[in-house]
């Protein structure tokens, strides 16, 4: 039934169609908790906010449009998602899911903040295979409950999304069925949303059953996705300030971990050559934002470490410092970190209000042509918007960031 290059973007897509995990609450408490979630409840002061999501997808070929608007809306949905008030941290997962017999059933990738890498690693993944109808849509639901490093705290927001356009096969043996696995995220606090590609009648009433059992919502869109696409003025001024953003990293640390900068990286390099500027103007809304700090930084990166006070400039090895700081003196190295943080704080800035002039632009434009109403981007939002309150994550905007 298809065969589309699979794309990270994908994941984002995840993203934004999580849901809200519901508080296990004795019964004295349900109705005091019912009337909190209508006022946007928060959690108690001081406790962090996360949001985890994976994205259960159908890679085969018949997914090939929606696959492709996913790539360049990743970045778009990770910024929705961290425009929460709470700035929580967000990590993404994924399920690329086949069926029996093609060149595998399932593919996981865990749970990370680290969305260039994941993104990067994806880009030459290959779909193949389907053609037949259902799919293994019953052992895809199962390793993402099961086979992910899910959160055990009842306070983080965790969904996961299924996408596709075929049915699970019911009559594999030695296959976990369905509502048996939907029971096992409910107690673990895992709402399950479906998104239906397509209007086949035959996956509908099933999508829409997994919706219900997952204590989540069902979506239809068209294979395309219905994803609001709007090229604006500020994409390549934005693509450009998030290059010189890039310069503003250094990094430290033994030769483990100069192996995993380098693999970020070649990550980011990447990314700069293969997304389109309009993507790229996206990922730089979302490195700018609270939530994207750990994606843009990585791990040991030495600009953020010493001036947060996590790290003392003293404490640190002169081996385990880049090359070109190994001979200064300390006040002359201290000179250098405090000249790009102060670099840095400049061009997010920047980034943050030419970001803002682009949403205005985008709202504009699609507000002329009759909203959005229908569009992927905001039956997402809306779900996020409504399905987070539940563990203390609210929104303020009244539309997605596209």
């Amino acid at each position: 039934m298809k065969n589309p290059d699979f794309n990270p973007g994908i994941i984002a897509l995840v993203l934004i169609i999580a849901t809200a995990t519901g508080i296990a609450l004795s019964p004295m408490m349900k109705q005091a908790q019912a009337i909190q979630n209508t006022q946007n409840t928060a959690v108690p002061s001081g406790q962090s906010h996360s949001i985890e999501v994976v994205f259960i997808l159908d890679t085969t070929s018949s997914m090939s449009g929606l696959i492709q608007a996913a790539k360049e809306k990743i970045w778009s949905i990770a910024t929705t998602m961290a425009s929460a008030r709470q700035n929580p941290d967000i990590r993404m997962g994924l399920v690329a899911f086949r069926d029996r017999g093609d060149a595998y059933i399932t593919r996981v990738y865990d749970l990370s903040e680290d969305l260039d890498s994941m993104y990067a690693s994806l880009m030459d993944f290959r779909a193949e295979g389907g053609g037949d109808g259902p799919e293994s849509v019953n052992q895809a639901l199962y390793d993402a409950i099961h086979k992910v490093s899910w959160s055990q705290d009842d306070n983080v927001y965790k969904v996961a999304f299924l996408v596709g356009d075929a049915p699970p096969h019911m009559d594999y043996n030695n296959d976990v069925k369905y509502p048996v696995t939907l029971a096992a995220a409910k107690r673990k606090g895992i709402v399950v949303n479906t998104i239906q590609s397509g209007q086949h009648q035959y996956t509908r009433p099933t999508w829409q059953q997994i919706a219900a059992l997952g204590q989540g919502e069902y979506f239809q869109v068209e294979d395309s996705g219905n994803a609001v696409a709007v090229a604006t003025p500020f994409d390549e001024k934005l693509t450009e300030l998030a290059s010189e953003l890039e310069k503003t990293r250094i990094y430290y640390g033994d030769e483990d971990a100069r192996e995993k900068q380098k693999a970020r990286l070649d990550a980011n390099a990447k990314l700069r050559e293969e997304l389109s500027t309009e993507a790229l103007a996206r990922r730089s809304a979302y490195n700018a934002t609270a939530s994207g700090k750990k994606n843009f930084l990585g791990e040991s990166e030495l600009v953020d470490a010493v001036t947060s006070g996590r790290v003392e400039l003293d404490e640190i090895k002169r081996e385990d410092l880049p090359a070109s700081m190994q001979m200064m003196a300390p006040a002359e190295a201290m000179s250098v970190i405090t000249e790009q943080a102060e670099r840095r704080d400049a061009l997010q800035q920047q980034i943050r209000e030419l970001s803002e002039s682009r949403n205005r632009f985008i709202k504009e434009k699609v507000d002329a042509e009759g909203g959005a109403d229908d569009s992927l981007d905001e039956k997402i939002y809306r779900a996020v918007k409504d399905q987070a309150a539940s563990v203390g994550i609210t929104y303020e905007a009244d539309s997605a960031k596209y």
